[in-house]
């Protein structure tokens, strides 16, 4: 007999984890549960379409669902399928890599308005994920604000802002594609509560803003007179002077010079949001779109013995794909140290019948074969019935 783990999260930080237990342990039997029935969570869901770079970390968990012992276990809910008490009776040990995927709230007047969505919502939209088909009408959005200074908001701004040429090698949702494309898009306002030099965009993805086709990045230069600060590590320094000197640049962008202007506003609180405007800490601005970028909360991971959790379930939503690494096989090391106190439980199989790896890959084959007509790596299926059918072989 050997032991059992269960990972209950088949995305990234849930990967790490089974590469690192099956670096000294080979001979584990893993099963890495998901509810959707589609494996690699964030990397399919939430890294933006555009950014097909990072998306091919999927190549290196791919290799570990061909591992003899490690079981792909998706459309499996907690809690409706199966639940946590069986999972801890069923195994060995217990891994919880369930993320952050509830938008955190602004917690001003008017959030709650059907034009204001959260980045996850938000983003989880343009990737296809089954459970937010309906997005945002953009048919009269002419001004849009980003709340928020990190990547997300890079995305979300950047998507918006692309013209359908430089998407059209993306896995967008064609239907996304084509909204965003209708749009009578004119600004998009990307608002921070801070100032420049604290702003947490990281530098190739903010440089990447004054390259998009149809949008000319701003900036106002009263704003840009500021040092990184010196009390920071000497990488998050160099980070930030390079944002501020990028920024710099964008503030010498002549304003009309394209269709669509992407204009960065710092030191600027949302006040209340009203149907087609928000009230800042400087001023009112229009806004028919607005999307928060400010982060994410998730439910209570369960606790007991061994019970452990690991990426954005344990540390909070920071951080980027390859810091789950680090994290996760430290992690695995402590539940090998765990295992080696214990014998393997016995028992029968614990898990209901779910959508296995065959399945993921009769997915996979199908929307890589739908994109190659139209150029594009793949086109996804959006609906449960349609990713359960494919993966089923109807």
């Amino acid at each position: 007999m050997t032991h059992r783990v269960a990972i209950v999260g088949a995305g990234p930080s849930g990967f790490y984890a089974a590469d690192g237990l099956l670096r000294d342990r080979p001979d584990l039997r893993i099963d890495l549960i998901d509810r959707l029935p589609t494996p690699f969570g964030l990397v399919r869901s939430g890294v933006a379409p555009d950014h097909q770079g990072t998306k091919a970390v999927a190549r290196q968990f791919e290799r570990l669902l061909a591992q003899p012992d490690v079981r792909f276990a998706g459309n499996v809910e907690i809690g409706r399928d199966l639940s946590w008490d069986e999972l801890c009776q069923g195994y060995d040990a217990v891994i919880v890599a369930t993320g952050m995927v509830i938008d955190r709230k602004l917690g001003v007047p008017g959030e709650e308005l059907p034009h204001v969505w959260g980045s996850w919502k938000f983003v989880a939209w343009l990737n296809g994920h089954p459970d937010f088909r309906q997005g945002p009408d953009l048919s009269a959005v002419r001004h849009v604000a980003v709340i928020g200074n990190g990547n997300v908001a890079l995305d979300v701004a950047r998507l918006l802002a692309k013209s359908p040429e430089e998407m059209a090698r993306t896995d967008i949702v064609p239907e996304t594609g084509q909204a965003i494309a209708a749009a009578p898009l004119a600004r998009i306002l990307v608002i921070g509560r801070r100032g420049p030099e604290h702003a947490s965009f990281t530098n190739n993805e903010l440089a990447e803003m004054g390259r998009i086709g149809r949008a000319v990045a701003l900036a106002d230069a009263a704003a840009l007179d500021v040092a990184a600060p010196a009390s920071d590590p000497t990488p998050e320094r160099l980070r930030k002077a390079k944002n501020l000197e990028i920024l710099r640049g964008f503030a010498g962008n002549t304003p009309d010079s394209k269709p669509l202007s992407v204009h960065f506003r710092f030191h600027a609180a949302p006040i209340a949001i009203r149907p087609g405007e928000i009230e800042l800490s400087t001023g009112t601005v229009p806004a028919d779109l607005v999307v928060t970028c400010i982060g994410y909360r998730g439910e209570e991971p369960p606790t007991g013995e061994g019970v452990f959790t690991v990426g954005w379930a344990q540390r909070g939503p920071v951080g980027t794909i390859p810091t789950n690494r680090a994290d996760s096989h430290a992690v695995a090391r402590e539940v090998l140290a765990w295992l080696g106190r214990r014998d393997p439980k016995s028992g029968p199989d614990p898990m209901p019948r779910s959508t296995d790896a065959a399945g993921w890959h009769r997915i996979d084959k199908a929307e890589i074969a739908a994109g190659v007509p139209l150029g594009r790596p793949r086109v996804k299926l959006i609906d449960w019935k349609s990713l359960l059918d494919v993966a089923q072989g109807d």
